[in-house]
């Protein structure tokens, strides 16, 4: 199901490998290296990063948690292998338990689980991640999708972190277009990662749905809403489901913060989220 139409996939593709080409260039660094959660974002990413850099140039680290599935870690793991890329596996539990009971007093009236154990997890990994590109002297390559950042599904500091956002301005649905592309040929990104549930996997079971509607329902919503120009009143006049644009609409609503402190974008449609100032392309 493809969002925007205003490019075809492998125009989008040829786009977002120019523009990691021209990006590292003008940085004057030829490595890069990201998170490979096994999702299908971060599988995209590194297929992406790859292809316009190389796989000697390109290093994934796997950075699972209590909460992390084995089928998960195994996605990554076969993820790089295909790609003929280099990673390693640094397990963030232990540093995550010693933050906890770190926080113990702190969190003395708030011991409940909650989004802060959430965003730990995910700021734990951006330290990791930032400490191995500062060692190496690569550039993070971020892995958000323009359907998370609209809604403000990612954390700051976290996994909202990086040098460059790659798919900043790719909707969910049409990663799994651009993904279904890159295999077109062969298998680079396990089948499993294109047809598990999204997860973050910051807590147990947890699914996307779980903070979010179906990407099926909410990306074209989003799209009428970004590119198209028009209002969540617009949108429900025109015969979509009220409730499910009003909940979007609060979800955009909550998170517009959080644009202004994001990296910069690679830009392939005529609305990107950000000033124009932070989109490449």
């Amino acid at each position: 199901m493809q969002i925007n139409r205003e490019l075809t996939i492998e125009q989008m593709y040829n786009r977002l490998v120019d523009g990691i080409k021209g990006y590292f260039k003008s940085c004057g660094i030829s490595k890069a290296v990201l998170g490979l959660s096994g999702g299908i974002d971060s599988a995209l990413v590194a297929a992406l990063a790859v292809k316009a850099l190389g796989s000697k140039n390109v290093h994934g680290l796997l950075l699972p948690s209590e909460f992390s599935t084995l089928h998960s870690i195994q996605d990554a793991v076969d993820l790089a292998d295909n790609l003929k890329m280099s990673y390693n596996v640094v397990s963030i539990s232990e540093i995550y338990d010693r933050f906890i009971k770190s926080l113990d007093k702190v969190f003395t009236n708030k011991r409940e689980w909650s989004v802060a154990e959430e965003n730990l997890q995910a700021r734990i990994r951006g330290t990791i991640l930032m400490a191995y590109a500062n060692k190496y002297n690569t550039l993070l390559l971020n892995t958000s999708n323009k359907s998370e950042l609209s809604t403000g599904y990612g954390t700051l500091y976290g996994d909202l972190a990086g040098a460059i956002m790659v798919i900043a301005d790719v909707y969910k649905c049409d990663v799994y277009e651009l993904s279904y592309y890159v295999n077109m040929e062969q298998e680079i990104i396990p089948t499993s990662t294109l047809t598990k549930a999204p997860s973050a996997e910051l807590r147990s079971n947890q699914k996307d749905t779980d903070s979010l509607p179906e990407y099926e329902l909410m990306d074209p919503i989003l799209y009428q809403h970004n590119e198209g120009g028009k209002s969540f009143e617009q949108i429900k006049e025109e015969g979509a489901d009220a409730a499910l644009v009003d909940r979007i609409k609060g979800l955009v609503g909550k998170s517009s913060f959080k644009i202004h402190q994001i990296p910069p974008i690679l830009n392939i449609s005529s609305k990107p989220l950000v000033y124009k100032e932070k989109c490449l392309l």
